[in-house]
């Protein structure tokens, strides 16, 4: 009996190990873990897995990147049974929608494979190799088919992305998981140090001479000498349809659609830009206050300001724009004026 104290602490210790012990690897079936609060998912074929998965934790915004097994035969795979199942192997990406869009990803996605091989990457060939694009929401597809249409136009030969809905998804063994990061040298048919450039979608966009003359003065009060409209002056301060707000200077687009709600303040907001690199962010000192000024990266335009008491729910930032520096282009007129392939960062449209 004296021996039972001990034995007691002994059984909660166990108890507590179990407990906290992460769960044994579910190789072979389909495992979910449960999502950060708004992130998304979205399930790539590119390859070999080992490079792909790779490649996206290089991307900020990206949460968590595991390779896997998708769209085969069944929920059951292994990596010595894909010949048999007809699974793709797959990167399942986890990421912020507030800090990398869907559309981001799937360029850079598009970047580091050949859209035309056919169950082929690099040296790696097999129908476990093919490429694909596994959706669960409409939007995602919607998104895919815009940018797979823009892509096929560079090539003669038909695109070999197979753009279908995500049956299943089966975790890899846990020797796939971040290999490359375990073995450096190991095998990769992609090229990881383009994740850090940045993406870029048509253009070039260049700032055009004799602006006094091809602006408004106040489009060229604003953008060129810093002034600031009147607030509730904009009428794209209450434009809310679907398109995408360009620099008034090089027609580069700066914000979309998605991205834009009324903060009430009498300027247009936007809680992002569309991509990242259109903005560059200097310290403004003036009018006795210290504030974040945006300007275009390609035009040096000034924009506006950028605050934190945006919505918390969307990133919390609140980009405060003049209206004057922005050019709006509705959805319906993207494709004619010559922005096609900016159609997939306008993600809330109607639905064909």
């Amino acid at each position: 009996m004296k021996h039972r104290p001990l034995l007691v602490l002994f059984l909660s210790a166990l108890f507590l190990f179990a407990c906290s012990a992460p769960p044994a690897s579910s190789t072979g079936s389909a495992k979910s873990l449960p999502l950060p609060p708004g992130a998304k998912t979205l399930t790539l074929a590119g390859g070999c897995f080992w490079g792909v998965e790779a490649y996206f934790e290089r991307i900020p915004g990206v949460l968590d990147a595991v390779s896997g097994y998708a769209n085969g035969q069944s929920d059951v795979a292994s990596y010595e049974t894909l010949k048999k199942t007809d699974h793709a192997e797959a990167v399942r990406i986890t990421y912020d929608p507030q800090k990398v869009s869907a559309a981001e990803l799937l360029i850079h996605f598009l970047r580091i494979i050949d859209p035309v091989s056919v169950n082929r990457q690099g040296n790696d060939t097999g129908r476990q190799y093919r490429t694909g694009i596994y959706y669960e929401e409409e939007s995602l597809r919607l998104i895919a088919q815009d940018l797979l249409r823009e892509t096929q136009k560079k090539y003669s030969q038909p695109l070999a992305v197979e753009v279908l809905p995500l049956k299943h998804f089966v975790r890899a063994e846990e020797d796939h998981q971040e290999y490359l990061a375990r073995h450096p040298n190991g095998y990769c048919h992609i090229n990881l140090n383009l994740a850090k450039e940045p993406v870029r979608v048509g253009g070039p966009y260049t700032k055009p001479q004799n602006l006094r003359e091809r602006l408004s003065p106040q489009a060229f009060a604003v953008t060129q000498e810093g002034a600031t409209e009147r607030p509730g002056t904009s009428p794209l301060d209450q434009e809310f349809r679907p398109g995408i707000y360009v620099d008034v200077v090089t027609g580069e687009p700066l914000f979309s659609s998605d991205d834009k709600y009324d903060a009430g303040c009498g300027w247009p907001s936007f809680t992002r830009p569309i991509l990242p690199k259109t903005l560059n962010r200097f310290q403004d000192l003036s009018l006795s206050m210290n504030r974040t000024e945006v300007r275009s990266s390609q035009s040096n335009a000034h924009l506006g300001h950028v605050f934190d008491d945006g919505p918390k729910d969307r990133g919390g930032k609140r980009y405060c724009i003049n209206g004057a520096a922005l050019t709006f282009i509705a959805l319906e007129e993207m494709e004619a004026k010559g922005y096609g392939a900016w159609l997939p960062f306008v993600q809330n449209r109607p639905q064909k």
